[in-house]
């Protein structure tokens, strides 16, 4: 199976950083393909420009974005790796997706119908937290963050859900003993 983790967290030293690490190492010791677009080491630019989508709209994109749906098509499993800030995405995973998730690349509309056009392709979401997971439960944070990525975005796009992993009080350093 071919692999794609798409990570975004500037700290090498992050638990995201060591999710990212596990499940390369997992996923290559099992024998599968994998490739790892790590946005911050990318320098990845996630600003969305006036230029970018006057070139959505007639299905050309910047040298960069193009690499990057390249990536994509490879896949047959993304994985999507970054922390929740300020209860979203950090700019560059947002930015990536307004980028790269473009018009005619990750959906389309048919006679005024949406269609996601990654069906076929699996996904599993890895997101820390800084709050409990009972925090978020009690003021709907929990359903809202699914809302907003796993239909908003990700099914959106024809992506089949595997699963979505929070990993809660994750700016929380571990205590040594």
């Amino acid at each position: 199976m071919k692999h794609l983790i798409i990570y975004a967290h500037p700290n090498p030293e992050s638990l995201n950083s060591h999710f990212k690490q596990t499940l390369a190492e997992h996923l290559s010791n099992s024998g599968q393909e994998v490739i790892i677009r790590d946005l911050n080491q990318l320098n990845f630019n996630p600003v969305l420009s006036l230029h970018d989508m006057q070139g959505q709209r007639i299905g050309k994109v910047t040298d960069d974005v193009k690499q990057e749906q390249e990536f994509i098509s490879w896949a047959d499993h993304i994985t999507f790796i970054y922390p929740i800030w300020w209860t979203g995405m950090p700019a560059i995973m947002k930015g990536y997706i307004d980028r790269v998730f473009s018009y005619g690349f990750a959906y389309r509309y048919d006679q005024g119908v949406q269609k996601g056009l990654f069906t076929g392709k699996q996904t599993t979401v890895i997101n820390t937290h800084g709050k409990s997971q009972a925090e978020y439960e009690k003021i709907g944070m929990d359903k809202a963050l699914s809302l907003t990525s796993d239909k908003g975005i990700f099914t959106y796009c024809g992506l089949e859900i595997n699963q979505h992993f929070f990993f809660d009080k994750a700016d929380r350093p571990l205590q040594k003993v």
